[in-house]
């Protein structure tokens, strides 16, 4: 017998259920109709595609486990057909495996079986919320702006400029913001994780809710329990109040745990318990409560590393580590170093009531753009607002900024500044030859070293027949470097 769906009324939000077992399937249309959804409900993977290609759905909620098939087939085929439709995955209790399975298929969200309404209600929301509240193409630097300004002395310019790292950057937070999966930053000290983070708040369902921002690193280890879960007064000396921790003070929003892999091993598992089961219990309390956080968490460290040295665990590395996100080091950046500069230099201008910010001198800018940055876009900031304190007129001068170069200055890393022409007589010269062609100068430098990294990684890629893993092995490089780089590079 052929089931057809159920007549639609204007203007209400209709979810597709897809479960095998009928009485879940009543209880869930029950509840989401109470809720004041529209539902159609489907017993295998053929009846929900037959209603997908009858009407459009703001919401699907499917099982793994079908008849018919695995219901991650269903989250892979919307994430490519219908990338704005929301699908969240049902999974076993205590399944933490399948559930992250789910988010890097492309799910918004999971629940766990028995299915707790309060739960069931805040995906829906925050689902539906994200048709309408994610941020746009358009506005993603509307929304960076407003993350870095709430960042306090992050680097406020982090995702300003047009390099391919930080296009590719913004989009890849676009994406972030349309789901529940947990979110992993990496990224040299100083290059922006907590802006980065931020945005993605911003960008999402949740931008209207609390955004809670943990130094893992920074709590002393016989705090770092009651800080994260609250304690009950008397629960230990000292705890004269009631308190929430971390988790409570999140509560439908984002807990962005920076620094994480300094948490100490007793915390690790603690913190897996209260991701994987969605609650909390505080010190001093027998009972636990529900929490509605979406976690990104971010580390200078290779976790990988960590995990094999035995400092964290492998579990919560999984759980923690559904997608990454990489923040690229400001010297990769090329140009946008100079727009980043100009931003940082408006800002100071209009901290100190400046009616024009100082500009950076032709060489100053020059000096900027061959300098290595190891402080990233934080030690631009820092060097800029010194050099504006030392500069003695609206200029800032090679002098003021105060760095080693230590490329000769003719040779400026970027060719947007432009060196004095020298004429080089290479008449008596011998012909150079690298990498099996005759190198005549001038050269574009930047372009010849992508040229020769691309050589080596596709060499090594040959090599391995294509194993990732055996060919950073052979480069001496990290494998999560080796795919970034290939990322940037187009290799395939």
């Amino acid at each position: 017998m052929t089931i057809s769906p159920q007549p639609t009324r204007l203007g209400v939000p209709r979810v597709l259920v897809i479960d095998d077992e009928p009485d879940l399937r009543e209880l869930l249309e029950l509840s989401l109709i109470k809720i004041g959804l529209d539902v159609d409900t489907a017993a295998d993977l053929m009846q929900a595609r037959l209603f997908l290609s009858q009407r459009a759905y703001q919401l699907c909620l499917t099982d793994m486990m079908l008849p018919d098939g695995n219901g991650l087939d269903l989250v892979r085929e919307l994430s490519e057909a219908s990338p704005a439709v929301p699908v969240a995955v049902l999974t076993a209790y205590g399944s933490a495996e399948s559930a992250v399975v789910a988010l890097k298929a492309g799910a918004f969200d999971y629940l766990t079986k028995p299915v707790a309404l309060e739960q069931l209600r805040t995906t829906v929301q925050s689902a539906l919320k994200s048709l309408s509240g994610t941020a746009s193409a358009n506005t993603v630097k509307t929304v960076v702006a407003s993350a870095a300004a709430a960042a306090g002395n992050a680097p406020r310019a982090l995702l300003a400029g047009e390099s391919p790292q930080i296009q590719e950057l913004r989009h890849m937070i676009l994406r972030l913001a349309r789901s529940m999966a947990p979110v992993a930053i990496y990224g040299e000290s100083g290059s922006g994780k907590e802006v980065a983070a931020r945005a993605i708040h911003l960008a999402s369902a949740r931008a209207d809710k609390p955004f809670i921002a943990v130094n893992c690193g920074a709590i002393p280890e016989a705090l770092v329990e009651a800080e994260f879960f609250g304690y009950k007064k008397g629960a230990f000396t000292g705890a004269d109040a009631d308190r929430d921790g971390f988790f409570q003070a999140a509560h439908g929003g984002t807990l962005f745990l920076d620094e994480v892999a300094e948490l100490p091993l007793p915390m690790q598992v603690k913190l897996l318990r209260a991701i994987q089961e969605r609650q909390v219990r505080k010190l001093g309390v027998t009972s636990e409560q529900p929490v509605d956080v979406r976690i990104i968490s971010a580390t200078h460290r290779d976790l990988a590393d960590q995990v094999k040295a035995g400092q964290f665990r492998e579990d919560l590395y999984y759980r923690l580590h559904v997608i990454e996100l990489q923040i690229p080091p400001l010297r990769e950046r090329g140009e946008d170093i100079l727009v980043l500069a100009d931003n940082i230099l408006m800002r100071l201008a209009q901290r100190e009531g400046r009616h024009q910010p100082r500009q950076l001198t032709e060489a100053a800018r020059s000096c900027l753009l061959r300098y290595s940055f190891p402080g990233n876009v934080r030690e631009l900031e820092n060097l800029l607002e010194r050099a504006s304190a030392l500069a003695t007129d609206d200029l800032i001068r090679v002098e003021d900024l105060g760095v080693r170069i230590e490329t000769p200055p003719d040779y400026p890393r970027s060719s947007a500044v432009a060196a004095t022409p020298v004429d080089f007589s290479l008449s008596t010269a011998e012909p150079l030859q690298m990498m099996g062609r005759l190198l005549e100068f001038p050269i574009d430098m930047p372009a010849e070293i992508e040229l020769a990294e691309r050589a080596f990684i596709e060499a090594a890629l040959h090599r391995t027949q294509g194993n990732r893993t055996a060919a950073a092995q052979l480069l001496g490089v990290s494998f999560r470097h080796l795919r970034y780089r290939m990322k940037v590079l187009g290799i395939a």
